[in-house]
């Protein structure tokens, strides 16, 4: 019988070696300030083989695909429908996870920046693998030896920062949970913080939403009912419900679908105006405002060859990998835009489409679609490419929202496509705004 993940998770000393290393008070060993006590803290690096013992996976590329083939025969063991699991509570899925980076100098090399920062794109795999064993921590039966299920990342709802600077010689700590559950689906929300100068200070909140689907990730699957516990849990349960109306409603007046509003039509408009030459009387004669950069020089691509060592526990490529990298493409587009090193405000509305096989060829391609004072919001669109039939399809949609240290030119778009991509960078800020 497969033990309970609360039981499989255990404490690491390293925690406290590297509070001393942060704070320079040295601490009693073998217990941290913070920590209370039977609370499960899983070193960041044993996650991905909590996943892999979890759906029995394999860790050598030829034995994987066997292991993958022989879970089509769990499916006899998937709920018929939803009633037939029992409810559970938010804090039967709730984690903590330790990232050493003040007493590992070898881990922290890893995620280490030129400029002695915390590489934020290792941050977007960690929590992309730890909402995966959230959600399966929440949907374990100790009657299964392995879970049937497979729970893969459907959207990353939106990643706050509420810290800059992330010290990369300070221990992280990451915490989280269920916070929501549909029917076939399951919101985890994750907080980390970090260790310095005596206690552990936020740095970010993330909400992440999971599907979960049958053996051979071919169609949804029920996952148990959630039975909030208290106040505070049915206020985190109500701002699930609302988190899924918002997506409902963003989805329904996307630009995609339907027309800007009045609103929206006249800024468009006026952009439009500003660009005219006023020495002519032509609409195609258009002339760059000061302070400007037309939206079609604002762009940055690039090319992944999808190996088998970026894949996930389902043999296909790991999502983490693919906001790593979409992350980085966006945020050097950032640089090169503002003129120096902008920092990350909040990410949203990362859409996972389709999933990436291994040997794909992966296009990223991002864009500065909307600009405000010092702010920069990036789009960044991935796409699998066949080099054989010559089919783009795309599988991700990405929006990071970064702020620079000076003001930044406008951006401006020419064609009305790309005043759509404006409108649409100009909803995403506005919603980490109010945020």
């Amino acid at each position: 019988m497969m033990l309970s993940p609360r039981l499989l998770l255990l404490r690491t000393a390293a925690s406290v070696r590297s509070r001393s290393l942060c704070t320079g008070v040295p601490l009693k060993q073998g217990k941290a300030p913070d920590m209370i006590e039977g609370s499960p803290l899983l070193h960041v690096s044993n996650v991905r083989n909590r996943l892999r013992e979890i759906v029995g996976a394999s860790t050598n590329w030829s034995d994987h695909q066997q292991a993958m083939a022989e879970r089509v025969s769990l499916s006899s063991m998937l709920a018929k429908s939803q009633s037939d699991l029992p409810a559970k509570r938010m804090k039967d899925s709730y984690l903590e996870v330790h990232l050493p980076l003040g007493s590992e100098p070898q881990l922290r090399e890893k995620y280490l920046t030129y400029h002695n920062t915390v590489r934020f794109g290792r941050i977007l795999e960690d929590l992309d693998s730890l909402a995966v064993l959230i959600s399966y921590s929440y949907t374990y039966n100790p009657e299964l030896k392995r879970s049937p299920l497979s729970i893969v990342t459907a959207l990353v709802d939106k990643i706050d920062m509420r810290q800059h600077i992330i010290y990369p010689d300070c221990d992280i700590k990451f915490t989280g949970r269920v916070t929501w559950v549909g029917k076939t689906s399951i919101e985890a929300k994750m907080h980390m913080s970090q260790y310095r100068d005596g206690a552990y200070a936020p740095i970010l909140d993330a909400t992440f939403v999971m599907v979960a689907r049958d053996p051979e990730n071919k169609r949804a699957a029920f996952v148990n009912p959630l039975k909030p516990d208290g106040p505070e849990e049915e206020m985190l349960f109500q701002e699930g419900e609302a988190n899924k109306s918002r997506r409902v409603e963003l989805s329904t007046a996307s630009l995609l679908k339907v027309a800007p509003t009045d609103e929206e039509r006249k800024i468009i408009h006026s952009l439009f105006l500003n660009t005219l030459d006023t020495n002519t009387v032509s609409f195609r004669s258009r002339l760059l405002p000061s302070n400007s950069v037309w939206m079609e020089d604002a762009k940055l691509k690039g090319l992944e060859i999808c190996h088998p060592q970026e894949r996930n526990i389902f043999n296909r490529i790991f999502g983490g990998f693919l906001m790593r990298k979409a992350y980085e493409l966006g945020w050097a587009n950032a640089c090169s835009y503002g003129g120096c090193r902008p920092s990350l405000v909040a990410v949203d509305d990362i859409l996972f489409q389709k999933p990436v096989e291994i040997g794909s060829l992966l296009l990223l391609s991002s864009q500065v679609c909307y600009t405000q004072g010092k702010y920069i919001q990036v789009r960044v669109h991935s796409e699998v490419y066949d080099p054989l039939t010559r089919q783009h399809n795309t599988t991700n949609v990405f929006h990071f929202t970064f702020v620079s240290d000076r003001d930044v030119p406008n951006i401006v778009p020419k064609t009305y496509g790309e005043s759509m991509l404006y409108l649409d960078g100009k909803r995403h800020f506005n919603q980490t705004v109010e945020a």
